[in-house]
């Protein structure tokens, strides 16, 4: 199982939307808790192994933290919660049950290309930020 002293976000490296999202993380994760990897990368993959989640597609945020794993609405959730702020009135979201919540996510996931876009590689960290993405 997945054991680490950070949490960790796998998400989609060639999607606009997703790239998007790992910007405005990092934008507002002042004390920089989270570390960023790709689901296509090498370490987004062993670490989807790690949890022994065959499951786990391309199309799923995947959030890993005190030895757990969330996947997408909950993941979404509880990374917005772990953000702090403001940003926690989100969980008010956990009351909608979660088959309607990952039925939403899953709408969303399977447009996101077409309504987005994606990128032709994954997404490159800027150097200050290098340090926040799992090589």
């Amino acid at each position: 199982m997945f054991m680490n002293e950070y949490p960790v976000i796998l998400f989609d490296g060639i999607c606009n939307l997703c790239s998007a999202w790992v910007q405005f993380l990092i934008r507002r994760d002042k004390k920089s808790i989270f570390k960023f990897a790709s689901i296509q990368s090498d370490t987004g993959q062993q670490l989807i192994d790690s949890v022994g989640e065959s499951k786990v597609t391309q199309n799923t945020i995947v959030y890993l933290k005190d030895n757990q794993m969330f996947v997408e609405s909950a993941a979404v959730l509880e990374i917005l919660k772990d953000l702090g702020g403001i940003w926690q009135v989100f969980a008010v979201f956990q009351l909608i049950p979660k088959s309607i919540r990952d039925g939403v996510y899953r709408f969303i996931a399977k447009r996101r290309y077409s309504i987005f876009g994606k990128r032709a590689a994954c997404l490159l960290p800027s150097p200050e930020n290098q340090k926040r993405f799992l090589t």
